[in-house]
């Protein structure tokens, strides 16, 4: 039988997150609750939680700020999820969750939070930020620079991350300079590879040149995800552009040659270009 009290929380508007975590224990009630819920684990659920976080990131991205309460409530129920899955199996819960976080971000600011001065510049807070993790990882006996870059990550992300640490410790390129000439040479040995051997040492080469990549975007001081975002939306909206004028003809991209598609291509590019000069 339903818990009246529950049941009222579940159905009340105004409940906040006691409604949504009592709804996700409903969820996962092993006799009342939903069966699709009740055979998931931190596994299956994972890749959901990947999956909303970069539609969150897509959201803000596309300053869809309409949408984007919707994903951030999407990301929070992701949380949730876990936190009742790690309930059940007695490893944390909610309430562990948010007072370990909130630990650490008073912990990590003590220049809002305890004695320190908050006469500092965003730089040196990020100097004493990773000072401050870095502590922690000690305590947790994670002793190498790279310890703890999880390896879950995006590989465009980790790259990053492994990259931004080794050069903590003064293993970097001074310039740009040198990390455009390592791109040529990764680019020279990957063609010789195409040319010459297997197709996993292909592979392994194509992975070094983008490794280099995501070394010269943080040298520039960009970041190599949004940057790859920005590029798949521009292809996408380019290509459509490709549909669109083919489709004034009755034709489709499997009907037209890469000339004609190229050149229409060309042609989308350049009226994007004009637009961007007028909007200035």
């Amino acid at each position: 039988m339903t818990d009246p009290t529950s049941d009222a929380l579940v159905h009340d508007p105004e409940g906040g997150l006691p409604r949504l975590l009592e709804i996700m224990a409903r969820l996962r009630d092993r006799e009342t609750g939903c069966p699709w819920d009740l055979v998931q684990s931190f596994a299956t659920i994972a890749p959901y939680t990947i999956e909303e976080a970069y539609e969150v990131a897509d959201a803000i991205e596309r300053q869809a700020w309409g949408e984007l309460q919707g994903e951030l409530g999407d990301l929070l129920l992701q949380v949730v999820y876990h936190a009742q899955i790690g309930a059940e199996a007695g490893h944390f819960d909610f309430h562990s969750v948010t007072k370990g976080v909130a630990d650490k971000m008073v912990a990590r600011h003590p220049h809002v939070f305890g004695d320190e001065s908050r006469d500092k510049s965003a730089d040196q807070q990020t100097v004493d930020w990773e000072r401050i993790k870095a502590a922690e990882r000690a305590a947790k006996a994670e002793t190498g620079v790279l310890d703890g870059v999880a390896p879950g990550l995006p590989a465009l992300l980790r790259a990053l991350k492994l990259q931004k640490r080794a050069a903590r410790v003064g293993f970097d390129w001074p310039s740009t300079t040198e990390v455009l000439d390592k791109i040529v040479e990764e680019a020279r040995e990957l063609v010789e590879a195409r040319d010459s051997l297997t197709q996993e040492e292909v592979a392994e080469e194509m992975g070094d040149l983008l490794f280099v990549m995501a070394n010269l975007a943080r040298h520039l001081d960009v970041d190599p995800e949004a940057a790859l975002r920005a590029a798949n939306a521009k292809f996408i909206r380019r290509f459509a552009s490709i549909e669109a004028a083919l489709a004034q003809t009755g034709r489709r991209p499997e009907d037209s040659t890469l000339e004609e598609m190229d050149a229409l291509w060309n042609a989308a590019k350049a009226a994007e270009k004009a637009a961007k000069a007028k909007a200035r």
